[in-house]
């Protein structure tokens, strides 16, 4: 039955459900507890990390219908630590303050890619050191999957930096609190309809590969890859539509910890951090 192409993307529909629910839950239930538990957690879950490189070498000769998976779970694994990284405010960037209104675009990237620089050096080194492992071996799956996920992010943080009509910061922890003020809300901005164009074509060129595959571990591979790059393009439509995205995940999270204040952080810097 996992032979099965659409059962491949059911598969990588429910992985991108289940997996972002998970982390975002983990989140949450650190962040009800403080920053410091947050970095306890991370650290605790490192083996997930080290799981996800031992799947990508474990994988990385075989050509068959497991492998393919074994392939496409390592690299999710990878993705999902460094994301919980990310959130629990453990990895992030040296900017933590909030962006003031006035200030010129350039000095706003900056302070931007300051909030989120040793993450995404993260990402970009384990995307190379996947890459140097996996050059010439038969199975290239885990190298695409996290490829997907890395340009889709790097685009997704774009739109969002330039403008988009819909940002939804319901599920921000605490410590990434000061994320918001580098967004902006706009109609539309000319990188939008690019993101859009590139993941669509990625889509068709990983459908084509399916129907040009000559093994049935080929076959899935790609079929995980096609969905992954679909939900990819669906996350940014999220972005300009009116749709309730939030609820995918909202009713498995814990509730909101009871405050008597607004504790969000307010504090502004004329440094950007760097």
């Amino acid at each position: 039955m996992l032979n099965d192409p659409w059962i491949a993307a059911l598969v990588a529909l429910f992985l991108w459900w289940f997996s972002t629910g998970a982390i975002l839950w983990l989140v949450k239930f650190a962040d009800r507890r403080g920053f410091r538990f947050g970095q306890v957690l991370t650290i605790a879950a490192f083996p997930v990390f080290l799981l996800g490189a031992y799947g990508v070498w474990f994988s990385a000769d075989g050509t068959d219908v497991g492998a393919a998976y074994h392939a496409f779970l390592a690299a999710l694994a990878l993705w999902g630590w460094i994301e919980t990284a990310f959130l629990t405010g453990t990895i992030t960037g040296p900017n933590t303050h909030v962006c003031r209104d006035e200030i010129p675009e350039w000095e706003r990237f900056i302070r931007a890619w300051g909030t989120i620089a040793y993450h995404e050096m993260l990402l970009a080194a384990t995307l190379v050191g996947i890459w140097l492992y996996t050059h010439g071996a038969e199975n290239t799956f885990g190298f695409w999957t996290f490829a997907v996920l890395f340009f889709a992010r790097v685009s997704a943080k774009l739109n969002l930096f330039l403008g988009v009509p819909k940002i939804n910061t319901e599920f921000l922890p605490a410590a990434l609190a000061h994320l918001p003020s580098h967004f902006r809300h706009a109609k539309m901005n000319w990188l939008f309809p690019l993101s859009i164009t590139a993941l669509t074509f990625a889509v068709a060129c990983w459908l084509e590969r399916i129907y040009s595959a000559t093994t049935q571990g080929d076959v899935v591979g790609f079929a995980l890859l096609a969905a992954m790059t679909a939900l990819a393009l669906l996350e940014h439509w999220f972005m300009v539509l009116p749709l309730p995205d939030e609820k995918l995940w909202r009713w498995m999270l814990p509730a909101p910890k009871p405050t008597t204040k607004d504790k969000t952080i307010r504090r502004t810097e004329d440094a950007h951090g760097l």
